[in-house]
């Protein structure tokens, strides 16, 4: 069950490198996080721990539930242009990803010489996501197309962090899941100033207000 679990990961991951529209790179984010929540949650039923049971449901309470709805809401709040204003096209963004994966697949062959076939995998995957994440935030000029990268680079963090320890402390699982909602709803609100004051939310046009 778990190549497919990852393959849905990687074909949602492409799916946000070449979105055009913001609604698409929701819809990205969303199935991405539905197949974390699948993997968590085939950690859960292979450990039997309470706490990744827990972990699982607030995967899919919050990335899949509550924080994209509150995107979409912000889309239709803000009524912004929802193109995500690309410093680079989707057909070369796609090769950029293309070049993440093969770059993540031999770090974590050499990182991992010897150690299981699907755990090589599952920590290039992870790898993977976070640069794509991180690559989202540099190259995506809208505001809520920035924070949805930082959300997809949580996201592969949360997929490290498990693969390597089978789950982190619960704890700190529920700190992290916290932090990152309170932080979307900040971010959310402080983009929906930004619109109101200035009538657009693409951060490139904010160069202008320097002295």
């Amino acid at each position: 069950m778990q190549p497919f679990i990852l393959l849905g990961i990687l074909a949602s991951t492409y799916i946000m490198v070449i979105a055009k529209r913001m609604p698409a790179l929701v819809r990205g984010f969303r199935l991405q996080s539905f197949f974390l929540f699948l993997i968590t949650l085939a950690i859960a039923l292979k450990e039997r721990q309470i706490d990744l049971y827990v972990v699982a449901a607030l995967v899919l309470a919050l990335k899949v539930i509550l924080i994209p709805y509150f995107l979409y809401r912000m889309i239709k709040r803000t009524k912004a242009n929802q193109d995500l204003g690309l410093f680079i096209n989707a057909q070369l963004s796609l090769v950029f990803a293309l070049g993440f994966m093969y770059l993540s697949w031999v770090f974590t062959e050499q990182l991992t010489a010897f150690g299981d076939k699907m755990q090589t995998i599952t920590l290039a995957m992870a790898f993977f996501v976070v640069l794509v994440g991180i690559f989202l935030m540099i190259f995506r000029m809208t505001a809520l197309a920035q924070i949805t990268g930082l959300l997809v680079m949580e996201n592969g963090l949360f997929l490290l962090a498990s693969t390597i320890s089978g789950g982190m402390p619960f704890f700190v699982e529920i700190a992290i899941f916290f932090d990152v909602f309170v932080s979307v709803v900040i971010m959310g609100l402080f983009v929906y100033r930004i619109n109101k004051l200035f009538t657009h939310i693409d951060v490139n046009k904010l160069s202008r207000l320097k002295g």
